[in-house]
């Protein structure tokens, strides 16, 4: 394919595996950095060991988190953490304890993600780090496994789907309202193996902690990973972060995509994903109205420091509906510096260590039959919070915190005013 473009992920798998590739070509790529939680080190663990393995590729490489059931809430869970600190421990791998924060944020706060790497972790929605400009996906935990032992595994490079989002966001419109929108458009199935690369005006104007949601959501269309080429933003955040972001690799403008779509978001407003599919999204205005039993703001789509800013904006001066709980997992320290958690406890919320126990239904906010949740997390299918009776909404920290004042699903803009 002499004279063609590659995009930036045929060139991070041409860096990673040595050699010149295109989508569609098999490769054996080296891996920079590698992640699994207590939902699914315990697998990798046990396999890395009926495979022989001794050592540890790269133990600075690799990072395990406590932080799906964490604290533990049951025997089984307590077995499984002790497991991992003891792997963790011999390797001398970096562990994540209880209370130190959601995995996918740790991966990039830590360093281990900077553009133009190739990163897996045994999580679906590894996918997350592509707003750094890295490759990054989820995998198997037996692939882990593999992974543990030797830093590589094998690939098929996935072709692109382009999307080009344009328009400045009006107020009180997300990050999270552009990935349902967007997810609504395209169907879950819709870029199944495929990378989403994000363009446009919107993306350069949005913030990486946007970036992040954006990308973190790329799942929910079945692709491979979302990815945005690094910018001065990108490398300003890293550098902020005490972090030496490099430089990373960006598409060449004569690349071949797949498909292209276009988006122009400059009047979008509040999104919703009704039950129990990520892809049933609505315009807030369809859905206003409906009666809530549980709000959940966290997760590793919106638990960060501007998600709680702008929910603790709307919540200010007010409290949580009565018959109603909303339930807050957070960036701790930051948000106890800047009196977000204040603003949090005094409008009624219950606040939560930083983990995935609510979104993943482990514990922490465990629904009711018949209960419905509005969740600023990425996936509502059935049973999902823990009750196969229950009904799980998904929308923006904005509309979270709106529907929590009212008790009913409601558009944020008519709870407060830019």
């Amino acid at each position: 394919m002499a004279g063609v473009g590659k995009t930036i992920s045929e060139k991070i798998f041409s860096a990673a595996s040595g050699r010149d590739v295109w989508a569609g070509d098999l490769v054996v790529a080296e891996v920079n950095s590698a992640m699994a939680h207590d939902g699914t080190a315990l697998l990798a663990i046990e396999a890395f060991e009926e495979m022989g393995g001794t050592k540890v590729w790269n133990p600075s490489r690799v990072a395990l988190f406590l932080d799906h059931v964490a604290p533990s809430s049951n025997e089984t869970f307590s077995k499984v953490h002790k497991r991992m600190r003891r792997f963790a421990f011999k390797h001398g791998i970096p562990l994540y304890e209880v209370g130190s924060g959601v995995c996918h944020q740790l991966m990039v706060e830590e360093g281990y993600v900077r553009p133009g790497e190739l990163v897996v972790g045994a999580d679906s929605h590894t996918c997350t780090y592509g707003a750094l400009g890295a490759f990054a996906t989820g995998i198997g935990s037996t692939e882990m496994a593999a992974v543990f032992l030797s830093g590589k595994l094998w690939f098929k490079v996935p072709e692109t789907l382009k999307i080009e989002i344009e328009g400045s966001l009006p107020p009180f419109v997300t990050p999270k309202d552009v990935a349902l929108r967007v997810i609504g458009e395209v169907g879950a199935d819709g870029a199944t193996y495929q990378a989403v690369e994000l363009h446009g005006s919107t993306i350069e104007e949005m913030s990486v902690e946007g970036r992040l949601t954006l990308c973190n959501m790329a799942v929910e269309m079945g692709a491979k990973t979302g990815i945005i080429n690094p910018d001065e933003k990108t490398y300003s955040y890293l550098s902020q972060l005490g972090l030496n972001p490099g430089r990373g690799l960006s598409s060449d403008p004569d690349a071949q995509y797949a498909k292209m779509l276009e988006f122009d978001v400059s009047s979008l407003e509040p999104q919703v994903a009704c039950p129990h599919a990520v892809d049933n999204v609505k315009p807030v205005s369809e859905v206003e109205g409906t009666p809530v039993d549980q709000v959940f703001l966290g997760s590793c789509t919106n638990g960060r420091i501007e998600d709680l800013r702008l929910a603790a904006k709307i919540l200010e001066g007010k409290v949580v509906k009565r018959g109603l709980r909303m339930i807050v997992t957070r960036v701790y320290l930051q948000a106890l510096r800047e009196g977000l958690i204040e603003t949090f406890v005094k409008a009624g919320c219950a606040v939560c260590n930083p983990g995935c126990g609510p979104c993943v239904g482990a514990h922490q906010g465990v629904l009711a039959p018949g209960e419905v949740c509005l969740s600023t997390s990425n996936r509502n299918f059935k049973g999902r919070m823990g009750c196969t009776d229950a009904e799980i909404y998904l929308a923006s920290p904005a509309t979270a915190a709106a529907t929590a004042i009212t008790g009913r699903i409601t558009d944020p803009r008519s709870v407060v005013r830019a």
